[in-house]
């Protein structure tokens, strides 16, 4: 996109990061930014990256060396419209004998929404000292479990200012009001 999506305005907030850090805040009891340093301007508990490198990958390594937990749920910054029912029906879903359960959407594995568990740290630091930063590559080398969804509209990415100004639009009319729902 040209710029740093976590920064954009979102939502009636003055970055995506905060409008996300609001929502989860509601569902989670704790809530964590994952990012290389510190850039954003409200109260929040950051973690900074522990590598030089700057990937998921790398904020997940990071999650769990400087966090005395077992798993996590990882969302990416551009994912605004994952809702509550998305996140706790892979909570739900989740078998006890994964390493990591993620979200599939009719686009395909969305590596950034599902639980990551700390037993997925040896190979994902295996994968950093190799140089692959690849999320699929560590999903593929660890129990992965799918947890499949048919809406396509709740896994829309901001990799583009046209996707982003389209999620400004519809979450300006979601606020409106104005959202109209056709099944074909």
């Amino acid at each position: 996109m040209g710029e740093d999506k976590a920064l954009l305005p979102f939502g009636g907030y003055s970055t995506l990061a905060e409008y996300q850090h609001m929502r989860l805040s509601k569902i989670f009891d704790r809530v964590y930014i994952s990012a290389k340093s510190d850039k954003f301007n409200f109260d929040m508990d950051i973690i900074e990256d522990c590598y030089e490198e700057s990937s998921p990958l790398v904020g997940i390594v990071s999650i769990f060396e400087r966090l005395d937990i077992d798993e996590i749920f990882v969302l990416s910054v551009d994912a605004p419209f994952i809702n509550r029912a998305t996140i706790e029906e892979i909570y739900r879903d989740a078998l006890l004998s994964k390493d990591a359960i993620v979200a599939s959407s009719p686009n395909g594995i969305e590596p950034l929404c599902g639980i990551y568990r700390r037993t997925i740290l040896p190979k994902a630091k295996e994968f950093l000292k190799q140089g692959n930063h690849r999320l699929q590559a560590l999903l593929d080398s660890v129990e992965t479990q799918i947890v499949k969804f048919n809406r396509e509209v709740i896994f829309m990415n901001l990799n583009y200012p046209e996707e982003y100004n389209r999620a400004i639009d519809f979450k300006i009319k979601e606020r409106n009001g104005n959202r109209i729902f056709c099944t074909i």
